[in-house]
């Protein structure tokens, strides 16, 4: 996975902006339906409740950024205007979790190979 990790945060904040989290928690929301980037958009903005608004663009571009770190998957449809995306979850709330840790773990074990086996040893001892 390619993501800017922060320690300092908490959650997914970690990893994500606000307005991104909620779109993943949106997208695991609605499991096998599948959503469309005007839904997430429409979502997301509803959410921030008018205090602030997240552009449509935004928005394609991190769906369209989890699917490149197979977080998302999608499928084409045809509807009114021509083809639009479907976005579905590759991997659930779980899983990504799981990805992302695995994610971590293993650059500092190929960036620090020792530290971070003395480290890791320490917090599960």
């Amino acid at each position: 996975m390619n993501l800017v990790f922060d320690p300092k945060a908490s959650g997914l904040s970690k990893v994500f902006k606000d307005y991104q989290e909620a779109t993943l928690r949106y997208v695991w929301k609605e499991e096998g339906k599948g959503v469309t980037s005007r839904m997430v958009h429409t979502h997301v903005n509803e959410r921030f409740d008018g205090g602030r608004s997240i552009s449509r663009a935004s928005i394609i571009n991190f769906l369209n950024a989890m699917v490149d770190e197979g977080v998302l998957d999608f499928v084409e449809e045809t509807g009114k205007g021509g083809y639009h995306r479907v976005y579905r979850a590759k991997l659930d709330e779980a899983g990504f979790k799981r990805a992302l840790a695995e994610s971590v773990f293993s650059s500092l074990l190929r960036d620090f190979p020792e530290e971070t086996k003395i480290a890791f040893k320490e917090v599960f001892d």
